[in-house]
């Protein structure tokens, strides 16, 4: 601990600044009462004083530093919230979709044009719908070559063609990704 003390010239002392002086030393006496020795240190005030807003200037910058942190963290941490909620939406309603594509498939075998452009604008409306909400479909196509970072295989059966080994030869549910991240990776089979 560093205390600054002013001496003053003695002949000008009075009762009042005695009293104070007093004050000092037992303030300085119960902050030292673990014994050990002070050392008293005679600065100019003015530099105290910048020593002292030089302190205060770096915890503010540090408290606002700290602060910008924080307010750029729960920002993220927000978005990844609103994220992950429609993710969950989204996710339930992917077996909804994938009904819709087997009924289409269906449906333009049977000769009822009507009943298929019916289907195909409820089709077209849900799909556009988990669009505007940030669904997209992981585009895989029979040919790629397989890559499990994009694809999921669930078997490997003997190519139809030397050209299609190591590649996928059938698409067994559609994949599907909402912004940068897959939510459900497409179920291939691949050409062994």
């Amino acid at each position: 601990m560093k205390f600054k003390k002013i001496f003053k010239n003695k002949s000008k002392m009075t009762t009042e600044n005695t009293e104070k002086d007093q004050e000092l030393d037992d303030v300085t006496l119960e902050m030292n009462a673990n014994g050990e020795q002070l050392i008293v240190e005679e600065l100019p005030l003015e530099e105290q004083l910048a020593q002292d807003l030089a302190k205060e200037k770096d915890k503010f910058l540090r408290l606002f530093a700290e602060f910008e942190n924080y307010k750029r963290r729960t920002a993220k941490e927000r978005l990844d919230l609103f994220k992950t909620a429609n993710q969950e939406v989204l996710q339930a309603m992917l077996p909804v979709l994938d009904d819709f594509d087997r009924a289409l498939n269906e449906i333009k075998k049977s000769d009822d044009d009507v009943l298929l452009k019916g289907v195909e604008l409820i089709h077209e409306k849900l799909k556009n719908t988990l669009n505007s909400k940030g669904l997209e479909e992981v585009e895989v196509k029979v040919g790629d070559i397989f890559n499990a970072d994009f694809a999921e295989a669930i078997t490997q059966i003997p190519a139809p063609s030397p050209n299609l080994k190591g590649k996928i030869v059938d698409i067994l549910e559609k994949g599907y990704k909402l912004g940068d991240k897959i939510i459900r990776f497409p179920k291939v089979v691949i050409g062994q």
